[in-house]
């Protein structure tokens, strides 16, 4: 979600909320694996679009994103997932556009099943793809995995966004800043907002406590070359990296839970 300032009532989700969040968690993922399958050198990104769509529609579940505002008024999302592919780093709108050997493909599903939420995003690596992208995909799902596995209840975000930062940097890769992760649950964007960064002068920045109950998308968003510079294109949603250079997004809705944390959309 685009950074703000705003500042909303914070909910915790109960174990029988958290069981209806990881059914729709497992429809997000089986869209998601689907995309690994289908994701060949050759497939339109419209194609994508049009078969996530027909996997969630089939379970009775609504998707998240088509029609979603926009940064205009009245100009709803258009597609029924975002891909954004190569230099894009997230809300590619599902085009025309042909996937060929050596892309990466960037799938972010959102979907309500029942009521709850579930949201995850992938990259998939189409064929030979350059060493220094790969690593770069590598090591962006290194940066979740890092913030999944440090979760637990009574840490601030602050601890984690540290952790996930330190390591991206460390790699030589620019961490998104403008686009973050948020809370989820019966609605697609909850408070709190989840920054991959930690950055106390940044006005936006907004710390806060990691209760049992609380459900965040989780989504690090990382840059090749060290620059963390994005500019939205004239289409009103496709975000790519200013340097031009290969962007990488993963995200799982994770809970918080004791002792640590819960994944929901990793399809079990």
């Amino acid at each position: 979600m685009l950074q703000t300032k705003r500042r909303n009532k914070i909910t915790l989700k109960t174990a029988e909320q958290l069981q209806l969040m990881r059914e729709a968690g497992r429809l997000v993922r089986s869209v998601l694996n689907r995309c690994h399958e289908i994701c060949k050198p050759g497939i339109t990104t419209a194609e994508i679009n049009r078969q996530c769509c027909e996997i969630y529609t089939a379970a009775g579940a609504t998707g998240l994103f088509k029609n979603y505002p926009t940064y205009v008024p009245g100009e709803g999302f258009p597609g029924d997932v975002c891909i954004s592919v190569n230099d894009e780093v997230v809300h590619g709108i599902p085009c025309d556009r042909v996937i060929k050997d050596g892309d990466v493909v960037s799938v972010d599903c959102g979907v309500k099943l029942n009521g709850w939420c579930g949201d995850a995003a992938t990259t998939v690596m189409v064929g030979n793809v350059p060493a220094a992208v790969r690593k770069l995909c590598e090591d962006t799902q290194h940066v979740l995995e890092l913030a999944i596995d440090n979760i637990k209840p009574g840490r601030k975000w602050s601890q984690i966004a540290r952790l996930m930062q330190n390591f991206a940097e460390r790699n030589g890769y620019g961490v998104v800043k403008n686009f973050v992760g948020h809370g989820v649950g019966q609605s697609l964007h909850e408070e709190p907002q989840v920054p991959n960064y930690y950055d106390p002068r940044d006005a936006r920045w907004r710390d806060f406590d990691l209760r049992e109950g609380l459900t965040l998308a989780i989504e690090p968003m990382c840059i090749l070359g060290g620059k963390d510079d994005t500019e939205v294109m004239k289409d009103g949603w496709t975000v790519k990296s200013l340097n031009r250079k290969a962007a990488a997004h993963y995200e799982h809705t994770v809970a918080v839970v004791a002792g640590g944390s819960e994944v929901l959309t990793d399809g079990k």
